[in-house]
Formats: structure tokens, sequence, C-alpha cells
């Protein structure tokens, strides 16, 4: 998700941080909103608001929630339930199409949501209505809230499937900086069919003792000195 988050914020996406509701900015909708702490904190470095803030993260009567709120300036849309993301940015996405706006729509989607029918239901939408300037990015880590994906619910062959719903399909490695730019930013005609763009993922990605490991799927970090072996392994340690 950092990598993914990123490359959008910092490469693709045409937004104004100091005018968070610019008419003409481009939309992005974090569908999985447990995911809020990158965001809140890449929202932050780009100077949405100031990074000390993020001190408030979880506190009591903080708006910086644990699940992401339209309270932040930068986020376009709160999400916790999963499922909403990808028919609200289908909303968006029609709404901008039939006014003639050029503004571009971001869905950043996790594998294990996509056992939503609701999902399924908007894919075969945006493909109906050829929503060109739709683009979902699923985090595609292979990880769940109880296990592994493929034993949860197996979305083999996802890229496929999203074919099958006439998507056009971008496959990449979710963390090669490279591929995800030549990914999203590739012009889109209003007109053309949307994009997918599924990008294989690691969970825990850099830190040996968290890398492909369930229980990271929830919890952070537990002790100084674990949190200091992290940044150490991502290179961010004294």
């Amino acid at each position: 998700m950092a990598d993914l988050l990123a490359v959008l914020y910092g490469d693709v996406l045409n937004h104004k941080p100091h005018d968070p509701l610019w008419p003409a900015r481009d939309r992005v909708i974090l569908s999985k909103g447990h995911s809020t702490a990158v965001l809140y904190a890449i929202l932050a470095e780009m100077d949405y608001f100031p990074v000390h803030e993020l001190e408030q993260y979880g506190k009591d009567g903080s708006r910086f929630l644990t699940h992401v709120s339209h309270k932040v300036p930068g986020v376009e849309f709160s999400t916790g339930s999963l499922g909403h993301g990808l028919p609200f940015g289908c909303g968006k996405a029609l709404a901008a199409k039939r006014q003639g706006e050029l503004w571009r729509t971001y869905v950043v989607l996790s594998d294990g949501e996509l056992d939503e029918g609701s999902n399924w239901e908007a894919i075969l939408f945006a493909g109906h209505h050829r929503l060109g300037r739709l683009t979902a990015i699923i985090d595609y880590n292979k990880i769940q809230s109880f296990g592994s994906v493929a034993d949860v619910l197996d979305l083999h062959p996802l890229a496929d499937k999203f074919r099958a719903f006439r998507w056009e399909v971008a496959e990449i490695d979710g963390h090669d900086t490279s591929q995800i730019r030549e990914a999203l930013l590739v012009a889109r005609d209003p007109d053309a069919p949307p994009l997918a763009v599924v990008a294989h993922t690691v969970k825990g990605k850099g830190v040996d003792f968290m890398e492909h490991q369930l229980k990271y799927h929830y919890s952070p970090p537990r002790t100084a000195e674990q949190l200091s072996e992290v940044l150490r392994q991502l290179g961010r340690g004294e």
C-alpha cells in the first residue's frame, strides 16, 4: 500500500493539497478503509495538513479515525465496511463522464474485499458504461482476515475475471515503482473500458518477520525494540 499510494499521490494525481476541494481534482477512494494509517501519512507528507497532527491518530475525539474519514482533508469518502468504495467510485466516474469532466477516479481495493458481491455489481456496471476514467487498484497480497485468499474464497484467475467483465487489465509488481507509474500514467479516453491494476504485493514487505504473516494484517510493532528493528530493516534506523 505504501508503494502504491506514494506513486499515485507523488507522480500521478492531478490535485492541489492546499485546495483539497478543487473541482478539477482527481478523486481517490480508499475502499480498504482499514489501511487508513498509510493514507493519512501520505496526505500529511503532501501537505494536506501538518505532519504533527498524526500524533492524534486513533485518540478519542480525533478526526483521524482508524478507518478512513472524510473529516480529514484530502479524503473523498469515509470507508470501513468493505465493498462500498467501488460502487461509489463508479457513481463519481459516471457523473464526470456525463458532465464532460476530465478528472479521473481511482479506487483502491483489497483482495479479500473482492469477496463482497457489491464489488462485482460495480465491476459489471463500469464495464457496461465504459467508464474509461475509472481505475481500480487491487492490493493483491493474498492474505485476508481469516487466512489466505486462496483458502477463504479463491479469486484466481483475478485478471481474467476483470477482462470477462469488459475491463482492461494491467498486472504488475506492486512494489516496483516504475511498473506502478507505467500502469497509472497511461492516458485514458473517457469512452475506453475501465482499467484494473492488479498489483501483486507482499504483506509486511521489507521486514523479514512480517512478510507473508497473517498476524500483521492486524498488528503493528508492539515494542520499542520491535519498532527499531522494523525501521532498521526499512533503512530508516540510525
